[in-house]
């Protein structure tokens, strides 16, 4: 099957009924489509692709991965919410010449003035419409805190996220994150073939025996690729990394 939506509820279906159930990513059953997209060239391309020797698929997850893989979607959602609301108070509110600095301290400057009743800088309606809008950001707040208070509490209780917590850069949510969504990790060669399903690795182009790397390919898991690169951004800033020789000469 592909590995397309409600795959993995589907997947454990057939296998309660005895069938040896193999999700092929949609991007790698694409190359054996002829010619037009339809569902019998759909199946015939799937059929072509799993006798591929090198076809490679993908773990079904249980119940529980999914549900801890779906809280991240979750989280994810609502940090995009935030970051949208936040730039689009700075954005009116900068119209009229308020502005403040970047970051959390900006956004509470900004918060202060709408909240305080005598600062008349920013004009009716628009000041209701804007604090409104705050209101929402306080809620967005509240459901990521208690999003992330379950995140940690569920990855107690996780094998895998108590090994991963322990090791430099490894936050709760990234390891939390990391255990939810790499159901398999035998499934990969090397950490190089993670890193590269993750697109951390430089693109590569190349012709006539000549190779020309590029940026990183962004291809994958995104949310997981944010995480790696915060964690590693945060190590290799700490005191750490300016003291032990083989993090400084990385960095470097």
């Amino acid at each position: 099957m592909e590995a397309c939506g409600t795959a993995h509820y589907w997947a454990r279906e057939l296998g309660k009924l005895g069938h040896e159930v193999r999700l092929i990513p949609p991007a790698y059953a694409k190359a054996y489509v002829r010619r037009n997209k339809n569902d019998p060239a759909d199946a015939e391309a799937i059929c072509e692709a799993v006798s591929r020797p090198s076809m490679r698929f993908v773990a079904v997850k249980s119940e529980d991965q999914q549900a801890a893989a779906g809280i991240h979607r979750v989280r994810e959602l609502l940090m995009k919410q935030h970051t949208m609301l936040t730039n689009h108070i700075r954005g009116l509110m900068a119209e009229f010449g308020v502005v403040a600095a970047r970051g959390l301290l900006g956004l509470e400057d900004l918060t202060a003035i709408l909240d305080d009743p005598d600062d008349r800088r920013i004009p009716s309606p628009l000041r209701e419409g804007l604090a409104k809008i705050v209101e929402t950001l306080r809620f967005i707040d509240a459901k990521l805190e208690t999003i992330e208070r379950q995140l940690v509490q569920a990855g107690r209780e996780n094998a895998t996220y108590r090994h991963l917590i322990t090791a430099p850069g490894y936050e709760p949510i990234l390891s939390s994150a990391m255990a939810a969504m790499v159901v398999d990790p035998a499934a990969f060669r090397s950490g190089s073939d993670f890193a590269a399903s993750l697109g951390l690795v430089p693109r590569q182009e190349g012709t006539g025996g000549k190779t020309w790397l590029g940026p990183i390919s962004k291809r994958g898991n995104g949310y997981l690729r944010r995480l790696l690169v915060n964690g590693a951004t945060a190590v290799l800033n700490s005191k750490r990394a300016k003291t032990d020789p083989c993090m400084a000469r990385q960095s470097g």
